[in-house]
């Protein structure tokens, strides 16, 4: 069985992009997050070290996307899920990252590319 853990709208601030006024200024990035792992050790012992503590989670991927700048979401995406698989409980890591101030010349609510990734690769 595999349960889910989200964490959905992870505020972030990078300078990823292919312009240089993206790379130059940054702009905001959202990182949602679904994990699949079994909980029922944590839930037998009632204790952080037999789960993913995901306060510690979401500060390597707000540390994941606000080095290194990038020219794509999907170089980004991929960085994020891979920090997710650190930990070994993880067997699998739905990333989205929404980039809602891409710079296109129209109006549009957001952009946002999802992966799946497990421990064995592309799901």
């Amino acid at each position: 069985m595999t349960d889910e853990l989200a964490v959905l709208g992870i505020e972030c601030f990078g300078h990823h992009g292919v312009f240089d006024f993206e790379r130059r200024e940054g702009q905001t990035f959202v990182v949602d997050l679904v994990l699949g792992l079994d909980i029922s050790a944590a839930a037998a012992s009632d204790d952080l070290r037999d789960t993913v503590d995901y306060g510690s989670l979401v500060a390597a991927v707000k540390a994941a996307v606000e080095k290194d700048p990038v020219d794509l979401i999907e170089t980004l995406v991929v960085r994020i899920a891979d920090v997710c698989l650190l930990d070994a409980r993880v067997e699998w890591a739905r990333v989205t990252v929404h980039k809602p101030d891409a710079p296109i010349e129209a109006t549009f609510a957001d952009v946002a590319l999802t992966i799946t990734r497990t421990r064995e690769g592309e799901k």
